[in-house]
């Protein structure tokens, strides 16, 4: 039996989700933040079928993440690049490979790739920022908390979540890093 998609549930999460469509969207999203751009590139970086590449690069055009523009004329070939709002998803790659490298699931000795900034050259790692203090934050201090554009079930998640995680703390409130 196939779940049913996202429509109608108030959650950012499942909304970003939803825009990028399953583990080959994010994939090609990855592609493209590494700077490839086309179609036989992505092919050659994933081992993706053609079917289902098509179906993917459609899917995340239609949600505008990407855009495809034509770069040769005959044959017509095109590129794909990422919109406005696809970049505003490149922040989750570095957090992806960099939590992939502390569990050490890609198979690599060491981590197969790093983040860095382009003007200095420095090594950029994610962190979570006390917008009061501006001081790190461990993800283990983070609570998530009802927004204003909460509805009933995200209240629901919340509290029952936020109660049950609070029982569930380690002594001394810290989950293992």
């Amino acid at each position: 039996m196939r779940s049913k998609g996202f429509d109608g549930m108030v959650c950012p999460i499942a909304g970003v989700m939803a825009a990028i469509g399953d583990r080959w969207g994010l994939l090609i999203l990855r592609d493209l933040v590494c700077g490839l751009s086309r179609y036989d590139e992505f092919r050659q970086s994933s081992g993706i079928t053609n079917a289902t590449l098509s179906d993917r690069l459609k899917h995340l055009e239609a949600n505008g993440l990407v855009e495809r523009r034509r770069y040769q004329v005959n044959p017509e070939r095109f590129e794909y690049l990422l919109t406005h709002k696809g970049w505003q998803i490149a922040p989750v790659m570095p957090v992806l490979a960099q939590i992939g490298d502390s569990l050490d699931v890609s198979g690599a000795s060491a981590p197969p790739m790093k983040f860095v900034n382009r003007k200095t050259g420095a090594e950029v790692r994610w962190s979570f920022i006390d917008q009061e203090t501006g001081e790190r934050t461990d993800a283990a201090d983070l609570e998530v908390q009802e927004g204003p554009g909460a509805d009933e079930l995200v209240r629901w998640r919340l509290s029952h979540g936020n109660r049950r995680r609070r029982k569930a703390d380690p002594p001394g409130g810290r989950a293992p890093a």
